[in-house]
């Protein structure tokens, strides 16, 4: 392999703050440990936890870069000790705790996945964080069945285009929100049964009249606030309701007697400070579920706009106006 550079292009959080606080900065190449790679980064995914970490507000777990960036796509192009998934060259592409917005990046070795001949590398680089938080609060916390019916916040975002394809392509029937028509139309071209414009209707209403009367028996929230109440109002007898976000905000006012009455599950998580054997584990349930499918091209992540490094400011300006539908992506 040809000799690795001592030093890097990053982008940086130069200080708390807004999009301009994205920086070029350059840092040492970073080494890998035990069980890790280092992966020359292609793309990176841009994902709302960047945006949050930016403001303040999701400080990176202890060990982790300090630089944003949760999922990336690359080559191998050093083995840490005992690192026997990947070897020299392979492509892959990786969930990461931090650090993605570089030219080089270490990842976990068991966390790395092969990239299909289906995936451009862009498409690789927005994939595993979405994919790994789909597969693990739809599937494994909401259980999710064939036949069952799964609402969906934020139908047209990273997340949300995933959850449909995924969601359609097990045999389940997919209800989404969205702001406006073009989210719509773009979702039930995904497969989505059906597309609720919150602005102009009750998403409650509409569920019940999809699933007559029934209700939701999945429902995958990243709003949170004054949607958790409607939430157990949607949901049906024995409904699982997985909360991702509280872009709505953390607190509400709800009657809990809807939990009880309708024997429901209120549960949630977060990716980046769970272990990395958690992490490995959802990883190879992906690889032996999931994968086959991505192969195929049956699923694949939906692109809204790819930016240069060093226009990362640029792309979190892109997601903080919401007007993405589909992944926003760096291109290293």
């Amino acid at each position: 392999m040809e000799k690795l550079p001592a030093q890097m292009t990053v982008v940086a959080i130069s200080k708390p703050g807004g999009p301009e606080v994205l920086v070029p900065e350059t840092r040492a190449v970073p080494v890998p440990g035990r069980d890790q790679i280092l992966i020359r980064v292609h793309a990176a995914g841009v994902n709302r936890p960047d945006v949050a970490q930016r403001s303040g507000a999701y400080p990176p777990p202890p060990g982790a870069s300090d630089l944003p960036g949760l999922e990336i796509s690359g080559e191998v192009v050093a083995l840490g000790e005992g690192a026997a998934k990947h070897k020299l060259g392979d492509r892959v592409m990786s969930l990461v705790a931090g650090g993605g917005y570089a030219q080089y990046c270490i990842a976990q070795d068991a966390q790395a996945i092969a990239v299909p001949a289906t995936l451009s590398m862009p498409e690789a680089g927005a994939t595993p964080e979405t994919l790994m938080t789909v597969w693990h609060n739809v599937f494994e916390r909401g259980g999710l069945a064939p036949g069952e019916t799964l609402l969906i916040h934020g139908g047209s975002s990273g997340i949300g285009t995933m959850a449909i394809q995924l969601a359609k392509a097990f045999g389940s029937n997919v209800i989404v929100t969205v702001g406006s028509q073009d989210k719509a139309e773009a979702c039930v071209k995904l497969g989505a049964d059906r597309a609720i414009n919150y602005k102009t209707a009750d998403f409650v209403a509409e569920v019940k009249t999809a699933t007559s009367g029934a209700g939701a028996n999945v429902i995958l929230d990243m709003v949170g606030g004054d949607y958790i109440e409607r939430n157990y109002e949607a949901a049906a007898i024995d409904g699982r309701v997985v909360q991702i976000a509280f872009l709505g905000g953390p607190k509400a006012t709800v009657n809990f007697a809807k939990l009880m009455v309708k024997r429901l599950h209120h549960t949630g998580s977060t990716l980046r400070p769970r272990s990395n054997a958690d992490k490995a584990a959802m990883v190879a349930a992906i690889e032996a579920r999931v994968m086959p499918l991505i192969c195929e091209g049956r699923v694949k992540p939906l692109m809204d706009s790819t930016f240069p490094l060093h226009q990362a400011c640029d792309a979190h300006r892109r997601m903080e106006s919401s007007e993405h539908i589909g992944k926003i992506v760096l291109t290293v």
